[in-house]
């Protein structure tokens, strides 16, 4: 193959993460890279995530383009991914993982917990809102949509108090100036697969990209979605996940939110890895998944246990 056509978004983090994982193809194999810029659904939409349907939103159009043959490679942020696997196509790499953690952005450098009383905050996750609702109830939460630049806007004219977003994205962007205040993963987890990226293409063209895959990642994202997946929980459900690799062990902890707020239900459990004997992120999933359905976590996202 001459060149390699990559497909993607076009936002400026798109094009951004597209662009290093183009950078990175180069050098780890020689291949001349193009990058084919496709709109999405999610692009087209100014309706709030929480009412627009979230799975495959953003990654829809990528995904079609790629089976067209429009595009040899796609990268999608991993959390945008649905997590039912695709007949045609495979997530042939996952590069090393960026900062997973929520980011708040907020006017004249405040933490979440210095906000004052009524301020207003501004996501489009209802993961996010749900968080923000239990931690400080007395916040305005307001549903919000828009590429970076637009949310920070809200805060600089004064529209908004704070907004959350992911910190992978601001550090992709050079925009990390904008943070306030990093929220503690173990306290505030994230969304599943957040900070990584997926790299995908055709089934049996697994080689154009493999080069890229990070084992540790892998095994980590893959946790994190197994029981976003269990759960029977789309990816704009109010679940929070955060896996890690250490000491030999893959952790994974895992929370189901009301949209309200009121409810949390958190399970962990850890498992050796890696395992050449057994599936480590499967296993560790089902553990937490079947903790939480136990709980009563099929009453906030809809599942059936």
């Amino acid at each position: 193959m001459s060149v390699l056509r990559i497909g993607t978004r076009g936002s400026t983090l798109a094009l951004t993460q597209t662009g290093m994982v183009a950078d990175d193809l180069a050098d780890a194999t020689g291949a001349t890279t193009e990058l084919v810029t496709i709109t999405t659904d999610g692009d087209r939409s100014n309706e709030p995530l929480s009412r627009a349907g979230g799975t495959g939103l953003f990654t829809g159009a990528l995904r079609d383009a790629l089976v067209d043959g429009r595009c040899d490679v796609v990268v999608h942020s991993l959390k945008d991914l649905p997590t039912a696997p695709h007949d045609q196509l495979v997530v042939a790499a996952i590069p090393a993982r960026e900062d997973p953690r929520d980011a708040l952005c907020a006017r004249d450098g405040l933490t979440l917990d210095a906000l004052p009383a009524g301020a207003r905050v501004g996501t489009g996750s209802p993961r996010r809102m749900a968080q923000l609702r239990r931690r400080r109830p007395d916040l305005e939460v307001v549903d919000i949509r828009g590429n970076v630049d637009t949310r920070l806007g809200k805060v600089s004219s004064g529209e908004l108090d704070a907004v959350i977003l992911a910190a992978a994205g601001l550090n992709r962007i050079g925009r990390t100036d904008v943070i306030t205040e990093l929220l503690d993963p173990d306290t505030w987890p994230t969304a599943p697969g957040q900070g990584a990226l997926a790299v995908e293409v055709r089934r049996g063209e697994e080689d154009l990209v493999q080069a890229l895959d990070h084992p540790e990642t892998r095994a980590a994202v893959e946790a994190e979605r197994e029981v976003l997946a269990l759960l029977e929980a789309g990816c704009s459900a109010p679940v929070g996940a955060r896996a890690v690799v250490d000491a030999g062990l893959l952790l994974l902890s895992a929370s189901v939110y009301s949209l309200d707020g009121a409810t949390a239900l958190t399970s962990s459990h850890a498992t050796p890895w890696p395992d050449d004997q057994g599936d480590p992120s499967r296993e560790v999933a089902a553990s937490v998944a079947r903790e939480l359905l136990g709980a009563g976590a099929a009453d906030l996202t809809g599942a059936r246990p």
